[in-house]
C-alpha cells in the first residue's frame, strides 16, 4: 500500500529516490526498536511509494524489453 500523503513525485530522479529510501530505511529501523509500530507501518508505506516509482523509472529506462526481436516458438 502507498502513502496517501506523498504527492507526485516523477521529478525526483533515480538517485535521489535511492537517497529517500535510504533514508526512510533508516527510520524505519529506528521506529522498529523503539517499539513504534503505527509509525514503522506509516514509514513503510512511504517506503513502498518511493520503492515503486524507483522500479517504474528503471523500466522505463530499460531497452525494449518484449522481445519481439527474438524467434516465435508459437
Amino acid at each position: 500500500m502507498e502513502h496517501p500523503l506523498i504527492s507526485n513525485i516523477d521529478h525526483l530522479t533515480e538517485a535521489e529516490l535511492i537517497d529517500k529510501i535510504t533514508e526512510l530505511n533508516k527510520k524505519y529501523y529506528a521506529c522498529m526498536h523503539s517499539g513504534n509500530s503505527q509509525l514503522a507501518n506509516q514509514v513503510g508505506m512511504a517506503i513502498e511509494t518511493y520503492r515503486n516509482k524507483l522500479i517504474e523509472k528503471q523500466t522505463k529506462h530499460r531497452p525494449d524489453s518484449d522481445f519481439k526481436d527474438k524467434i516465435d516458438i508459437s
